[in-house]
């Protein structure tokens, strides 16, 4: 059953020392200003704090977003704060919790902390929620001071969504008093109802399938919007961490926040799971989104970045409507907490609220300790900077760690003695988090933080058994990577920007050739689009052409293994479910031997292609390793405005 609150005090508070909302401003008898505000995908950013690289940074941090929201707060007569999901998991602190210190009953996580310190009104689930379990889900969650909802998870299904057992609550109900123009209060009803990606069924399948199931979104909302009238809603409210993506609806769809926001009832919608911000010109040409009035379907919407970085804001103004409200008028604008200048430098647009700090002082301080433990060494660098056009270092320790890992694991079962080949992809390859997202590991001491690094995400390792055919399919996706160029050309762009850097698998313990000539033969959802297309060329296992109908197993992450990125050979093919997550394998590797030698093998690299050159952007501070990538010609060739250096390699 849905959960109903009441509370009284909507009123934000006196804003005579600030200026007010234009429709704060505006408004009479019988019109109220009401602001929406939007965090999602804070993944425990609760610091502006690198972990990774043990340093402040002012990109990043609820701490900092805390501070816009106080001031808008301030420059509205009535508003409402909520959290759009992906809270739970993201960065060392997350992991620390989880892993080290736990959920005993009572305890508080860190980031629910910060958001009863914020005085969140509700929230919603992302799909990362999942990550550590069913278990410690619902433990972090007793401790928040505000509703949670989500109406697409159930325990058991119905024969309809509004008949299922949902894990928590569809939606809620916010009882409260907003006051008009004239200072007059009147109750409203506010209906705030979340949605989650189904496909948290295969990515975290291990700790989902057999305890809930999850449902369609749009058709979940289609169930229960309805109901939510029923029961007196003014204003009904989406949190859909989900992104915005294609306006017609299909079954199970991850990114159907465009859709969604058709739903007849639905008034406003937050988006999430992208990393993106709405409105933006991102999103300028996408059917049923106008990117300059931030509207989705013709409904005020927004998507407040990532880690932090903005505060999502829909502002509304309302009119009596007999003896409720509808929306007169809307805007619709993501507030950034920094500003990227001209010379690629930051610069802070707000403080640290205090409040925030001072209550997860003691956890941010013990994953400080926690990510600066040493576990080896390493004698040649780590970094990230050229993974997505060279065998890379960062990518090959991935490797080497779950082959190593993978080969323990197979003896004694009816595997042992097939060849195993290991599938790795860059997890901070720059793009949406910008030109200092890589990893960067000196020679010397590795740390729990490098590793945390060089694998972001707390996976488990899976195996899965495909054939030589199943093989070069899986390259074939993950070629996608990259555009059609045509030899001869100058300077054309290399990298598809639509492609995310965790799709780019390697695959080590064969070689290969990548005909950049070619289209490419899938597409981002792996369906194959270009038939004739084979990029894939002199694809050899211990030297010899490949035989499509070998046997070979593939260590890789419980993601892949169970179909996440739509990858050929993988959904049905597992074989083997570590207990252990791909950062562990990394660390035991790592102390097993001391002293690892991470230098790529350089298995994988582009056909040649006379007079042809190609640029790509990645990190500045990469400029340092250009010169050790083997067998290629790479050159600086400028900067981006975003703060990318442009580097020319010529094939």
């Amino acid at each position: 059953m849905p959960l109903t609150l009441s509370r009284r005090g909507f009123l934000a508070g006196s804003a005579g020392f600030i200026a007010l909302h234009p429709f704060s401003a505006a408004a009479q008898a019988g019109q109220a200003h009401l602001r929406l505000m939007e965090t999602t995908d804070i993944h425990v950013h609760v610091w502006p704090y690198d972990y990774y690289a043990d340093r402040p940074v002012d990109t990043l941090g609820l701490s900092r977003t805390a501070s816009i929201i106080d001031a808008v707060r301030a420059e509205s007569t009535n508003s409402l704060l909520l959290d759009n999901g992906d809270f739970l998991q993201g960065n060392p602190m997350g992991d620390y919790i989880a892993y080290e210190r736990g959920m005993a009953e009572g305890d508080i996580h860190p980031v629910i902390t910060a958001l009863n310190t914020l005085g969140f009104d509700a929230g919603t689930l992302g799909n990362h929620e999942f990550n550590y379990g069913l278990d410690f889900l619902m433990k972090s969650l007793a401790g928040a001071g505000f509703p949670m909802v989500c109406a697409n998870v159930a325990k058991s299904l119905g024969a309809t969504p509004r008949e299922d057992d949902t894990l928590l609550p569809p939606y809620v109900i916010l009882d409260r008093e907003i006051t008009d123009g004239a200072g007059e209060t009147a109750p409203i009803r506010i209906g705030i109802i979340g949605f989650v990606p189904p496909q948290i069924m295969n990515w975290d399948r291990k700790h989902l399938e057999g305890n809930v199931q999850a449902r369609d979104i749009v058709a979940t909302a289609a169930a229960y919007v309805p109901q939510m009238k029923e029961e007196g809603c003014d204003i009904i409210i989406a949190l859909s961490h989900s992104g915005i993506g294609a306006a017609d609806a299909s079954d199970g769809m991850e990114n159907a926040s465009v859709p969604l926001a058709a739903v007849e009832g639905i008034d406003a919608i937050f988006t999430g799971h992208s990393h993106l911000v709405f409105p933006s010109s991102t999103y300028a040409d996408f059917p049923g989104v106008d990117a300059e009035a931030g509207t989705i379907m013709g409904k005020p919407g927004v998507m407040g970045g990532f880690w932090g970085s903005h505060l999502g804001l829909i502002d509304l103004m309302l009119e009596r409507d007999g003896a409720g409200w509808r929306i007169a008028s809307h805007m619709s604008e993501a507030r950034p907490i920094s500003r990227r200048e001209e010379d690629r430098s930051i610069t802070a647009l707000v403080e640290d609220y205090q409040p925030v700090l001072d209550a997860t002082q003691e956890d941010h301080d013990a994953t400080l300790a926690y990510v600066r433990r040493a576990v080896g060494q390493t004698d040649a660098p780590l970094h990230s900077y050229f993974a997505l056009v060279a065998d890379d270092p960062s990518v090959q320790i991935v490797s080497n760690a779950q082959t190593w890992y993978i080969e323990q694991m197979m003896v004694g079962t009816e595997y042992e003695g097939l060849p195993i080949l290991s599938a790795a992809a860059p997890f901070k390859a720059g793009g949406r988090g910008g030109p200092e997202y890589y990893t960067d590991v000196p020679v010397g001491a590795v740390a729990i933080k490098n590793v945390a690094d060089l694998y972001l995400y707390p996976n488990t390792v899976r195996a899965v058994s495909v054939t030589g055919a199943q093989v070069r399919e899986w390259l074939e996706r993950s070629a996608g990577m990259f555009n059609r160029v045509e030899e001869g050309a100058v300077d054309a762009p290399l990298l598809n920007p639509d492609f995310p850097s965790y799709n780019f698998d390697v695959i080590d313990g064969v070689t290969y050739q990548i005909d950049l000539t070619q289209a490419s033969r899938y597409n981002n959802d792996g369906e194959v689009v270009a038939p004739e297309a084979h990029r894939i060329t002199d694809l050899r296992h211990d030297g010899a052409p490949i035989d499509d109908d070998a046997e070979f197993i593939v260590a890789t992450n419980n993601y892949r293994a169970s179909g996440g990125g739509h990858f050929p050979g993988t959904g049905d093919t597992i074989i083997f479910e570590g207990p252990d997550t791909n950062r562990d394998v990394i660390v035991r590797y790592i102390v097993d031997q001391g002293t690892v030698s991470p230098r790529a093998d350089a298995n994988w690299s582009f056909r040649s292609m006379n007079g042809t050159t190609v640029l790509f952007e990645t990190g500045p501070a990469g400029a340092q390793y250009a010169k050790d990538i083997e067998g290629m010609t790479i050159e600086p060739a400028g900067n981006t405005d975003a703060g990318f250096a442009i580097f020319r390699i010529t094939l």
